[in-house]
């Protein structure tokens, strides 16, 4: 089994700023890439970003682009999302995600989630 962890959401102003991080572990050779996705009360889960095993790719939903930056750090086991220039509109809460491709997470969805944490954006 793979475990996901999630950590950082809070409340914030808007235009602030939040670091998430999410710490695997269990079968953790069992998945290549990483990701995030979010869901706001009401509206169905959406993906936010995704990273493969080097970090050398990178994906993003076009209303994070510019703002969320997406890393992992493999010796720990862990993937961040930095999320710069928050709005209202990011108020959800932020599902951290493990599966074979970043390039397909988005469409296809992961394998393994983790049990989100919530992020509150106050305009």
């Amino acid at each position: 089994q793979v475990q996901l962890v999630e950590s950082g959401g809070e409340l914030v102003q808007a235009g602030g700023s939040l670091r998430l991080s999410c710490a695997a572990s269990g079968r953790t050779f069992s998945f290549n890439a990483m990701g995030w996705f979010r869901q706001a009360p009401g509206k169905e889960r959406e993906f936010v970003a995704a990273i493969s095993w080097s970090g050398s790719s990178t994906y993003y939903a076009d209303s994070v682009k510019g703002r969320f930056t997406i890393s992992r750090d493999n010796a720990k086991n862990t993937v961040y999302l930095q999320m710069n220039s928050l709005k209202p509109e990011d108020t959800a809460v932020y599902y951290c995600a493990a599966g074979a491709t970043a390039r397909l997470m988005g469409v296809s969805g992961p394998a393994y989630w983790g049990q989100g944490t919530q992020v509150t954006v106050s305009s």
